[in-house]
């Protein structure tokens, strides 16, 4: 995504600082490499720093969700995961390296995959968050706590559920959007791939004809 993403910044409390966007880049996770990147970040927090058992953090849910990455130059520090439901998505597994904790990467990332989500319509986001975490995330972007849901433990820690309303993305995709923007890579929806030249190549056959 080459546009900065002011719909997935409204969702945000803060304004992402000057220069972030030039230092942090995020994107969805689409090849083997940057999936074994996500695996080794969440590997490295969940698992070595939290004791969190391995098939408790890698759940069977990896390879049906999207996850994003976020860059600080050439290397990986963060990434989270989306999984969609109808009506509403769900954020997941938010981690940033230690080294990377209180800088602007979380807000480069959020901002990111909360535009990817506008892009495809979705208008609510849920996550469950440990009840601990509340003041930072309430801080981080535009929440509330879900009403009438209940607390839970999970992996040791105790959970609570919040919802993020998300706001009307201008160009939302639908089932009556251009046919060659839906095939597109996932997030790359503005800029041709390799199937638009397909087009020309059937025009030229036609021609030919």
């Amino acid at each position: 995504m080459s546009n900065r993403p002011q719909t997935g910044e409204q969702v945000l409390c803060r304004p992402v600082p000057a220069g972030a966007f030039e230092r942090y880049t995020a994107r969805p996770v689409r090849s083997l490499d940057d999936y074994q990147k996500m695996v080794s970040i969440r590997a490295a927090v969940f698992m070595a720093e939290q004791a969190c058992p391995y098939e408790e953090e890698f759940d069977g849910n990896d390879l049906c969700a999207t996850h994003f990455l976020v860059f600080d130059g050439p290397d990986a520090v963060g990434t989270l995961r989306m999984r969609w439901f109808a009506g509403f998505a769900k954020l997941e597994r938010v981690v940033l390296l230690r080294r990377q904790r209180g800088r602007p990467a979380l807000q480069v990332m959020l901002a990111e995959a909360f535009e990817y989500a506008t892009r495809k319509g979705y208008r609510l986001m849920i996550a469950q968050i440990q009840a601990r975490l509340w003041p930072v995330w309430s801080r981080t972007f535009r929440c509330r706590i879900a009403p009438d849901r209940p607390r839970f433990w999970l992996s040791d820690f105790e959970y609570i559920e919040i919802e993020i309303p998300l706001p009307e993305h201008p160009r939302a995709l639908a089932p009556e959007s251009d046919p060659m923007v839906m095939i597109r890579p996932e997030g790359n929806w503005d800029e041709p791939g390799a199937l638009d030249a397909s087009v020309a190549r059937s025009e030229q056959s036609d021609v030919a004809a």
